[in-house]
């Protein structure tokens, strides 16, 4: 278990937006220096000479745990405090039956529903998983199901709509005046295929649901690692179609789909995202409002990690 625990570090983080700039690192350095000289000055007044004593003998054995902690402050005051109001507590959890299956078994399945898929490297799903991801994921380039992401999304819907019972609220309301991907999902896509270059089916580290449960869309988003992004309908769907337990049961954790935005009228307010619902009758599509916040809802995150 611990050799495990110890590969997991290894696994490097690509954040989405980039490096910090050359101001931002002058600025922080302006900070947090103030901040050590003046935790510098708090500590003398706290100890006696022969603390301080003990302090100076150690040298720069003592650098690498003030470095060390300094970093894990900063890392800590990374996540956003916006939309704190929108997340509600939340003990929903996902159906006993459900477990992430390996991903040759998922390639499997996405090749029956779509057989002209393409490459894929299943072996990348033996690496270990970066921190906050449940398990691999096989999830095909929307690029290599349709022309579009609007009809990708409509195609795997009805792929869906076969193999269990699916009503989807929003039907002919599907194309990109109501429904698009975030900013972020479109540069995490293009990530995942420069990394993958020429497969059509991906292989990406996710969670599906648990990690941001009783967040509203928008603070799931904010609240996000560097290196994670939402999930959207596209996505989703093809984890249901190769994971249908995720979804099989009531009082399960539901799944909204908060890397996809969507405009109620069609008139360029995209305040919305979709969202998928289950109870007795089946699976429900529809949408609900990005600041709402509800306990039986969490939504799913892919997360980048340093080509190896």
């Amino acid at each position: 278990m611990g050799t495990a625990n110890n590969i997991r570090h290894f696994i490097a983080p690509l954040n989405l937006a980039g490096n910090t700039t050359e101001q931002q690192g002058v600025e922080m350095q302006q900070l947090l220096g103030e901040a050590v000289q003046q935790a510098c000055l708090t500590a003398m007044e706290r100890i006696d000479h022969q603390g301080a004593q003990a302090v100076l003998e150690r040298g720069e054995k003592l650098t690498p745990e003030v470095i060390e902690s300094l970093v894990a402050i900063i890392q800590r005051q990374t996540i956003s405090e916006k939309y704190l109001d929108e997340q509600v507590g939340s003990d929903r959890m996902y159906p006993p039956s459900y477990r992430v299956r390996p991903v040759e078994a998922q390639v499997s399945v996405l090749r029956k529903f779509f057989p002209s898929l393409g490459r894929c490297q299943e072996s990348l799903g033996r690496r270990p998983l970066p921190e906050g991801a449940e398990g691999w994921f096989a999830i095909p380039r929307w690029q290599a199901v349709a022309r579009t992401y609007n009809e990708a999304v409509e195609v795997v819907l009805k792929e869906l709509a076969r193999t269990r019972r699916l009503e989807n609220l929003i039907q002919g309301r599907m194309d990109s005046s109501y429904l698009r991907q975030t900013e972020r999902l479109v540069l995490a896509g293009k990530i995942l295929a420069e990394q993958q270059t020429g497969d059509d089916i991906l292989v990406v580290a996710a969670q599906a649901g648990m990690r941001h449960r009783g967040c509203s869309a928008r603070r799931a988003r904010v609240a996000m690692a560097g290196n994670e992004f939402g999930a959207g309908a596209f996505a989703v769907v093809c984890m249901l179609l190769t994971h249908p337990e995720r979804l099989s049961i009531r009082n399960t954790l539901m799944i909204d789909c908060s890397g996809d935005e969507y405009s109620l009228r069609a008139d360029g307010v995209f305040d919305r995202m979709p969202l998928f619902d289950f109870d007795i009758s089946g699976l429900e599509f529809s949408t609900y409002y990005e600041d709402r916040s509800r306990n039986a809802w969490g939504t799913p995150s892919g997360f980048l990690c340093k080509a190896v």
